[in-house]
């Protein structure tokens, strides 16, 4: 699907900045799990995307990085980052969610929930750091792409930076949920627009399996 996009001269340019960053210091997520959203939900299974901005640029206590790929999420045995943790409590009001001790989502990916940041990859300690790089125009194709499906599939925009994407959203069939993001910084405007219960009453009005949101006790390996 993206094989035209990879290239384009920008997405040379791009590989070569982020080949140079590696060379410089830590950039995250790891090398092997740069496109595990791609990987965990391949396109024909998409049916909810997910939009995050950037990576996680924390580091773990064993020297990796927090990001394994996929927006919101992080590797198994690191602590639930604050946004997740505002998630997880939106879940438990909106469908009876428990909370498990970990915070990887690789079973929604696995269910068709493709879990998207716009920017790729990130320098350690310095969010946002990647931006303007070049993964933008690449992960703006990937929402067209999605958009020309002729499944629905429910896009899901929190904040201002995601909810800009939703001009790129333009087959009838789709569904667009937009609300504040779950950042601690705007979680009560986040808090109660029950976006899990909505995503799958579309789903299913369109006839689709809906997503099991429950988590499980114990994380799946990517």
């Amino acid at each position: 699907m993206l094989r035209g996009e990879t290239s384009k001269p920008y997405f040379r340019d791009l590989w070569a900045f982020v080949e140079r960053e590696r060379e410089a210091g830590p950039v995250y997520p790891a090398p092997e799990d740069l496109f595990s959203a791609l990987r965990l939900t391949p396109y024909a299974r998409v049916k909810v995307l997910i939009l995050g901005q950037d990576p996680y640029h924390g580091t773990t206590p064993d020297g990796r990085g927090q990001a394994h790929g996929l927006s919101f999420s992080v590797r198994p045995g690191v602590r639930v980052p604050p946004s997740l943790q505002n998630i997880y409590r939106e879940l438990q009001e909106d469908v009876g969610f428990k909370p498990p001790r970990h915070g990887s989502l690789v079973s929604w990916a696995r269910q068709g929930v493709l879990l998207l940041n716009a920017v790729l990859t990130v320098r350690q300690g310095e969010p946002n750091s990647h931006a303007g790089k070049g993964w933008e125009s690449f992960t703006d194709a990937i929402l067209r792409a999605v958009n020309e499906k002729p499944t629905r599939v429910v896009f899901v925009l929190w904040g201002a930076y995601a909810r800009k994407k939703a001009k790129l959203v333009t087959n009838p069939q789709h569904v667009v949920l937009e609300s504040a993001h779950p950042s601690p910084l705007s979680v009560a405007k986040f808090r109660g627009t029950r976006p899990f219960s909505r995503i799958n009453a579309a789903l299913e009005e369109a006839g689709e399996t809906p997503i099991d949101w429950q988590l499980p006790a114990e994380p799946e390996v990517a």
